[in-house]
């Protein structure tokens, strides 16, 4: 994993270059301004945090603008890197975690731990590009699977790529959790609290709630895997214990 500063430096690198062959290449300046802040705009989703995603968008229009290049360019244009940034990443869920894909080795065992009926409903709530879906398929390739996403691009793209779940654009605070056999999540440590109080609520007995790397420290796991260093995955089977 690169250090910050460098996927930013990468990602206005690359829009750059891109900006510059397409110009070379005869494209008009408009064309090739939108197809660079296209490529610019899909690095910035693997920024750790909202921030972190704005300076990785906002590097090369920014850059454009100053540099002069930009006189030709309509008003209008240095409104897309925000819009790009909302419909990629909703106000509604800045409260959330950013996207960061699950490891792909990072569920492995998850299935002896906890075994789960032919048929059994799976959620990825928050699933992102898919990373989370494709490891929940290999470890139950029998369940149903379903993603939940806020995101409309990343929920349209994990759709794409993930054809064995049924993906969709939701809120997962706002789902109901009680049909659910299993919910994985990758949250952050803020985000526990509030997973934990609505899995005691909602999930049924037997039921399990899976968090990657982060626990509740409120809550006794029923157990904890790591297959992959730093990234322990906790498991609660409800009812939920307290400590």
């Amino acid at each position: 994993m690169l250090i910050w500063p460098l996927p930013a430096l990468l990602s206005w690198a690359l829009a750059w270059a891109c900006f510059l062959g397409l110009r070379a290449a005869g494209l008009g300046l408009l064309p090739a301004f939108l197809l660079a802040l296209l490529v610019g705009g899909a690095l910035a989703w693997t920024g750790r945090t909202p921030w972190r995603r704005l300076f990785m968008l906002a590097g090369f229009p920014l850059s454009v603008l100053a540099s002069g290049a930009a006189g030709a360019l309509p008003a209008w244009v240095w409104l897309l890197p925000l819009l790009l940034l909302l419909a990629l990443y909703p106000l509604g869920s800045w409260g959330d975690a950013p996207l960061f894909p699950t490891p792909s080795a990072a569920l492995d065992g998850l299935a002896g731990a906890a075994p789960l009926r032919v048929g059994a409903v799976v959620v990825d709530a928050g699933c992102g590009l898919g990373a989370g879906l494709t490891a929940l398929h290999q470890q139950y390739p029998q369940a149903q699977l379903l993603g939940w996403e806020w995101s409309w691009p990343l929920a349209l793209w994990c759709q794409l790529r993930c054809r064995f779940a049924r993906v969709r654009r939701a809120d997962i605070w706002a789902q109901d959790w009680s049909a659910c056999d299993m919910v994985y999540l990758f949250q952050r440590p803020e985000s526990m609290p509030r997973a934990m109080e609505k899995a005691a609520a909602e999930l049924r007995p037997g039921a399990w709630l899976v968090s990657l790397e982060f626990a509740a420290p409120d809550f006794k796991p029923t157990a904890r895997l790591e297959t992959v260093p730093g990234k322990p995955v906790w498991l609660y089977q409800s009812p939920l214990r307290r400590r």
